[in-house]
């Protein structure tokens, strides 16, 4: 249990100490700062510890957002202070200078708060927005701030912060509306959102197997049991934010689940074709080929930018402007094809079509989608006089995913990459990529011209990364590595054309892209990218697509499919292993993503 101390003399009528129990604490009293310090001292050191004045007036909800949020080592609001074990010595440290400090001054929270930034730990304070917490200083401000909480519904404001402030229209119209009180009744029942979160993706895979049964019913069911999987989607983040349930496992589970829930159902559309005789695994690749490089543009550019000096340019200003415009913003967050309107799309198409039309459908909008926000970001790239810092280019290195030949390359290569244009990283990468998928696409299967152009792409690879990735399209390197990556092993998939294949390669990308989207989610999490020996093991990309193109060269078309799955179930094994490790570990970020509109 967390442990609360209310400084100074009790104040009567004051709701403060319920409001406290209510949250979770163990209440005690401290007349000053000295004994502040013992009490805090004598708390078991793995707890929390709280510190809030008294004459504290305020909501109920003000004081949870500032006192039990996990991800912060301190908050604060005015009158009230929190510390997580990790900034208790700081805050022990506060409190002695607090102590030899004039007797009475100023509020003890306050202080501390101030004496804790001064002295470089970061503390938080949450946006209250319409929510007041306050110290009054006499009677006549108390009675004004006790009419200001009556004033605001503190339950409503805390339903409309459970939504996330940014959304697609689908979802923000026609989910979130009730999804919320979805998430409190969770709330009341004692439901965690990673129980909420396993229950949806359940759903979607219940979903997926009724789509593979390839009857009309099963597609009706599957396309209702998409939309309810995609409200348990919804409501797992509003559930966590309405109660800041906020934690290590949680973050994978919502970073990782939905590409699974979304590609497991891309499957199971896959086998329901099959069962009427519509062979569609190609196109169920593509799609989620196409989903996954899409991604890799939105990660790639933004790590890019993330904290990149000068960061303007006249594209992204004329982007603010037209956000400015209501109805210009949701139809732009409509064209990209975001998550919510696709899962909708798909449902219905399941419901109503067949298989192929729903796989058409995605190729056509997420193409499209990604035609319109990759030209955006080439535009506000060339247009863009920003400086990208070590730390971008570190990250994109860590999503270029090079591994030991690509390394030896670029260490080789490395003085002739510094003499070459700004624009040679990209160019290089696309040319690579270009070469070992067209060539994959177009010779028979078994020749040995794709294996030659994978020892290109090797070369082209290592030569791509072997300069910082700092120049104004280098953000493309990574999109471009995993497009060669994917669409080999389609490409030699579908020239196979055996029993087996297709939905091998299916699986092998599948378990590939999972390791790219931790190694996305572990950067955002502050924590930088999966192990080296993890990347060394499976390969790097250029080392998986040698390996592919060797076994297509070397096995006879209808034993590829074995060899594609050997290698599909040896890559998920390690990745997966290295990801529950990580994840479920103390080191492992607590937050709850928010996520991407896509």
């Amino acid at each position: 249990m967390s442990t609360a101390i209310l400084t100074g003399p009790p104040v009567p009528g004051s709701s403060l100490e319920g409001d406290l129990r209510s949250l979770g604490f163990d209440v005690r009293v401290s007349p000053g700062a000295e004994e502040t310090a013992a009490l805090i001292a004598a708390a078991p050191a793995a707890d929390r510890v709280a510190v809030v004045d008294t004459r504290f007036v305020g909501h109920v909800h003000a004081l949870r957002l500032a006192l039990t949020d996990p991800r912060f080592p301190a908050a604060a609001v005015p009158g009230a202070l929190t510390a997580r074990p990790e900034a208790r010595g700081a805050l022990t440290r506060a409190l002695a200078g607090a102590a030899t400090g004039p007797a009475g001054a100023g509020v003890l929270p306050d202080t501390l708060a101030g004496a804790l930034a001064d002295s470089g730990t970061a503390v938080h304070h949450p946006e209250l927005g319409s929510l007041v917490a306050t110290v009054p200083g006499d009677d006549g401000s108390r009675e004004e701030a006790v009419a200001a909480v009556a004033a605001v519904d503190d339950e409503a404001v805390r339903l409309r912060s459970a939504v996330k402030a940014r959304d697609g229209f689908f979802t923000t119209y026609g989910v979130s509306p009730y999804s919320r009180y979805i998430a409190r009744w969770c709330a009341r029942r004692g439901l965690t959102p990673n129980q909420v979160t396993t229950a949806s993706l359940f759903t979607a895979l219940i979903a997926a197997g009724c789509a593979a049964t390839g009857t009309r019913g099963g597609y009706v069911a599957a396309g209702v049991l998409l939309i309810v999987s995609f409200v348990l989607d919804c409501t797992d983040g509003q559930l966590a934010r309405y109660s800041l349930q906020y934690s290590t496992m949680g973050a994978w589970l919502d970073a990782t689940f939905d590409r699974a829930k979304e590609y497991a159902y891309y499957a199971g559309l896959a086998l329901g074709a099959a069962r009427g005789g519509d062979d569609v695994w190609a196109l169920a690749l593509g799609a989620m080929v196409l989903q996954t490089c899409r991604h890799v543009v939105d990660f790639s550019f933004n790590e890019a930018n993330h904290d990149a000096v000068a960061n303007t340019s006249p594209t992204a200003a004329l982007s603010g402007r037209l956000d400015s415009v209501g109805w210009t913003v949701w139809v732009r967050r409509m064209i990209v094809l975001p998550i919510g309107e696709r899962w909708a799309m798909i449902a219905v198409l399941t419901a109503l079509t067949t298989p192929r039309i729903v796989f058409w459908a995605l190729l056509i909008g997420c193409g499209f989608a990604a035609c319109y926000t990759t030209a955006g970001r080439l535009l506000r790239s060339v247009t863009r006089k920003a400086v990208r810092t070590d730390r971008a280019a570190q990250a994109l290195a860590d999503l270029a995913d090079s591994g030991p030949l690509a390394g030896a390359v670029a260490r080789v290569t490395a003085p002739l990459a510094r003499r070459l244009p700004a624009l040679a990283a990209p160019v290089i990468a696309l040319l690579g990529a270009v070469a070992v998928t067209a060539t994959a696409a177009l010779a028979d299967f078994g020749s040995p011209w794709p294996l030659a152009a994978a020892a290109v792409y090797v070369l082209t690879s290592g030569i791509a990364v072997a300069r910082p990735l700092k120049g104004a399209l280098d953000w493309l390197v990574p999109p471009f590595f995993r497009a060669a990556e994917y669409g080999t092993v389609l490409a030699l998939a579908a020239r196979a054309d055996a029993p087996g294949a297709l939905p091998a390669a299916f699986g092998l990308v599948a378990a590939v892209a999972y390791h790219h989207y931790d190694t996305v989610y572990r950067i955002r999490g502050g924590t930088g990218a999966p192990p080296r020996w993890l990347v060394r093991v499976i390969g790097g990309h250029e080392g998986r697509v040698l390996a592919v193109t060797l076994l297509a060269a070397l096995v006879a078309a209808p034993d590829f499919r074995w060899a594609l799955t050997a290698l599909a179930a040896a890559v998920a094994l390690v990745v997966l292993v290295e990801s529950v490790r990580f994840w479920v570990s103390s080191g492992a970020p607590a937050v709850h993503d928010e996520g991407e509109l896509a």
